[in-house]
């Protein structure tokens, strides 16, 4: 178990003017929707875990999905530069489950639970203004990367905080640069998500393999013309839209495999574009269920919640976020994740 002052300061580090320790500290508004997962004809070669064998039904494992913007405020910012959330609850039988929760960047903010803590503590929102064209000039000629213009009404922004400190600490740069410029999606199902952390799974031959997950959406990744003014209310009807009736969407669930060399313990570092990748199956939306505080908000997603055939790495990382998720949870009158007695 964590150190449990750690877990509160970096839970505490998260809290922002405007959001609420009722709610989430970050990915702080979200939508549930209903679906199902069918595994691809080679992911039982690869990972002998409940989810990924035949199905006994075609309609494969029964799941439950929250989408979310990562801004930890109550208000929704739509059409705001923001991570996004994915986190995937597959049902499987006698009552076990299983979660796989991912982000819309390709990396985490820090290597280690104490790096992150002081990463947060820097990063808060501090007031923003309109940088002047020689300003950004003058970052682009120290290969430093311009602030970002603000939105209509906003005063405070994590950037500048966030910037100036990837600035001094390397580790911190390819998460800062990749969410300074991430965007908006058009839709939640057209954003691909990446579950950042490495995780060991055992194929049907007992071979053990440390790989990393993403889903990729079947309609494609679009962003919104960053020109345009932003909206601040559409991806929830979007969504709601886009499932009305018997429409659907989906993803596919890549996993990629590592190779000696590769990082697996650190999540701030990417492993190399070219690694073996493996089609492990479909996800399919169909319905946004209407009691979402029951479905959705009050349900408690976490990394640490595994099934036999995929452990966690020794991500330091990872490795607190269970006790986080925890924490906030508890904290926001969540129900339990319902762990299962697989141990890392």
């Amino acid at each position: 178990m964590a150190d449990p002052k750690l877990v509160q300061d970096i839970v505490e580090a998260l809290d922002i003017p405007g959001g609420s320790t009722q709610r989430r500290p970050v990915h702080t508004v979200g939508i549930g929707v209903t679906g199902h997962f069918v595994p691809s004809p080679i992911a039982p070669e690869y990972c002998v875990a409940e989810h990924f064998q035949p199905p006994a039904k075609p309609e494969g494992v029964p799941v439950d999905v929250r989408f979310s913007n990562g801004i930890g405020l109550v208000k929704e910012h739509d059409g705001w530069s923001d991570v996004r959330g994915m986190a995937v609850r597959f049902h499987l039988k006698d009552g076990k489950s299983t979660d796989l929760i991912a982000m819309t960047l390709s990396v985490f903010f820090a290597p280690t639970e104490t790096t992150f803590l002081k990463f947060a503590r820097h990063a808060r929102p501090q007031p923003c203004k309109r940088e002047t064209p020689w300003q950004k000039i003058k970052h682009y000629l120290k290969l430093e990367l311009p602030l970002p213009d603000p939105y209509p009404g906003q005063t405070e922004r994590p950037n500048e905080a966030a910037i100036a400190f990837a600035n001094e600490h390397a580790w911190a740069q390819p998460a800062v640069v990749e969410a300074s410029a991430i965007g908006a999606p058009v839709s939640y199902v057209r954003a691909d998500y990446h579950a950042v952390h490495t995780f060991v799974v055992t194929g049907r031959d007992g071979q053990e393999r440390r790989v990393r997950f993403t889903w990729a959406p079947v309609a494609g990744v679009l962003n919104t013309n960053p020109e345009e003014t932003p909206k601040d209310k559409y991806l929830q009807k979007d969504l709601r839209d886009r499932l009305a009736g018997k429409q659907t969407e989906r993803f596919t669930l890549m996993m990629q495999i590592g190779e000696i060399g590769d990082d697996f313990d650190d999540s701030s570092r990417q492993w190399p574009p070219h690694r073996k990748r493996v089609m492990m199956g479909t996800l399919t939306l169909e319905h946004v269920p209407d009691d979402q505080q029951a479905h959705s908000e009050k349900l408690s997603f976490n990394p640490w919640h595994l099934v036999e055939g995929i452990k966690p790495s020794g991500d330091p990382v990872l490795r607190i976020r269970k006790d986080v998720y925890e924490y906030s949870s508890n904290r926001r009158g969540g129900i339990p994740c319902p762990f299962s007695n697989v141990k890392g």
